[in-house]
């Protein structure tokens, strides 16, 4: 065997922790920002906020290690350890870090400490339960109806299998009962309100709801019958079928549908939502017309008033003026320049992250600038993730970042940044236009069609095309989807 030695080069691309720590903060909404800070200052000592400023220095001021080296020869050592270089975070200058400030004083102030009541609402196992303890049940049948309302869903149905009900209370909870105790017990919870809960199905739900309706009229019979015996013609709005069936008029097939699309699919589904985040949208920009000069700001919980300890810069500072160093008070220096440094790139990534929103949703604005003047979703120009990079100097990916996760404010409504990207298409003068622009005037035919005679996929191609629009069938029904639009058939209303 013979030994050889050679030479390799390779060329590998790594992203330091502080990369990764903006990539992430990229990603995180206004919402949700607010937490992520709060999380930084609970780990980190070495940071904190404007507010905080002076009580810390207060608490330093009683507690300081380093003012004294009697209390560090009391243990006996009187090793002298080499002096740390600490003159990079004691100096003061322009850019001391204390002074770091992003908010606009242009802009007023969010009043971030006044108090923000909540809304109280009771959730919907607990409405449940709470007409539970009204029905007279023994303890054996008590149990039994908990388990069944443990398993309704957020829609308020029981889309479990009663038998996989069963058991779970024999297996989990030793609890001995049949299918039909359970179906029983079912019943009795479908008359809970509100209307519709416990059902196993959509039908079941609206026929539950029906049924409370009974004696208003013989619309509520027939609208019964319709759920009960012509249940999928309704569904594919096979109305000739369920009119010849049951001899009904016009009139009364109205009045039956009318009474059927009034009932809730969900009747559990707006039961204690109300204070879910997901249900607001905070929007990350603010975009204002004044007087045909937009004017883009950043919300004001992107940028907070975050700086590093003054009472950790003072420590140092007394370990820098003393002569002697122990042992403890060289690990205690380097303990704060770890928390200093990661305090430091989380300013530093703070500071981008906001350099990046602004400069991303500049571009968009003057790139749509003719959109976020008019509102008229018609003006959108083509747009794509490259185009914005190219503008930004920036990666695609962060520009992606930003725009699956960012919503901005405008005059005209709160709008994702993912939605002013599109794809172009091209019109009968060799013109490009959005796809966007398209869709909307796909949306303005279908909402002014006749609801008796819907427009097929065929004639609404047929309609852009006259528009000067070179689409295809299969183009239309897919932006059709898109927008969540049912074919035709369904579409149609008596």
């Amino acid at each position: 065997m013979s030994l050889s030695q050679g030479l390799q080069q390779k060329l590998l691309q790594k992203l330091s922790p502080q990369q990764i720590q903006l990539m992430k903060l990229l990603q995180v909404p206004t919402a949700v920002l607010e937490e992520r800070i709060k999380e930084e200052l609970e780990e980190n000592p070495a940071l904190e906020t404007g507010e905080d400023a002076d009580k810390e220095k207060d608490e330093f001021e009683t507690e300081d290690e380093f003012k004294t080296e009697d209390e560090f020869d009391a243990d006996g050592s009187e090793e002298e350890y080499d002096h740390i270089d600490i003159s990079e975070y004691v100096q003061e200058g322009d850019d001391d870090i204390a002074d770091y400030k992003l908010r606009d004083d242009n802009y007023p102030e969010v009043d971030d400490t006044k108090i923000i009541p909540h809304k109280v609402e009771t959730g919907f196992n607990e409405l449940m339960l709470e007409q539970l303890g009204m029905l007279n049940l023994n303890e054996h049948q008590n149990k039994i109806a908990e388990q069944i309302i443990g398993n309704l869903d957020d829609d308020g149905y029981l889309r479990r299998d009663i038998g996989a009900i069963t058991d779970d209370l024999a297996f989990r909870q030793n609890i001995q009962t049949t299918n039909e105790e359970i179906g029983e017990l079912v019943l009795q919870i479908q008359q809970f309100d509100p209307p519709g809960v416990g059902a196993r199905n959509l039908q079941e739900c609206l026929l539950l709801q029906l049924e409370r309706k009974l004696g208003e009229g013989r619309h509520i019979e027939f609208a019964i019958k319709v759920l009960q015996k012509y249940f999928d013609e309704f569904i594919k709005k096979h109305y000739e079928k369920i009119q010849r069936g049951l001899n009904l008029s016009d009139e009364q097939l109205k009045e039956v549908i009318n009474q059927i699309i009034k009932l809730n699919p969900k009747p559990a589904g707006n039961i204690g939502n109300g204070h879910k985040v997901e249900s607001y949208i905070i929007p990350d920009f603010f975009i204002l017309n004044n007087v045909g000069k937009l004017e883009l700001t950043l919300n004001s919980k992107n940028a907070p008033d975050l700086r590093i300890s003054e009472g950790y810069r003072d420590m140092l500072k007394d370990y820098d003026r003393g002569s002697k160093k122990d042992k403890r008070q060289k690990e205690a220096v380097l303990f704060i320049k770890q928390k200093i440094d990661a305090a430091k790139w989380f300013i530093d990534a703070i500071k981008q992250r906001q350099h990046t929103l602004l400069s991303t949703m500049n571009a968009i604005m003057n790139y749509q600038y003719d959109f976020f003047i008019t509102g008229d979703e018609t003006e959108l120009r083509p747009m794509i993730l490259k185009d914005i990079a190219e503008k930004t100097n920036l990666d695609i990916s962060t520009v992606s970042r930003v725009a699956n996760s960012k919503f901005v404010q405008t005059e005209f409504g709160t709008y994702r940044l993912k939605f002013f990207f599109s794809e172009s298409l091209q019109t009968d003068s060799g013109e490009e236009v959005s796809t966007r622009e398209v869709k909307k005037i796909l949306s303005d035919l279908i909402e002014g069609e006749s609801k008796k005679h819907p427009l097929s996929d065929e004639r609404l191609t047929e309609l852009l095309q006259e528009k000067g629009y070179n689409i295809a069938r299969r183009t239309v029904a897919k932006y059709r989807e898109q927008l969540n639009v049912p074919v035709a058939r369904l579409r149609k209303e008596l």
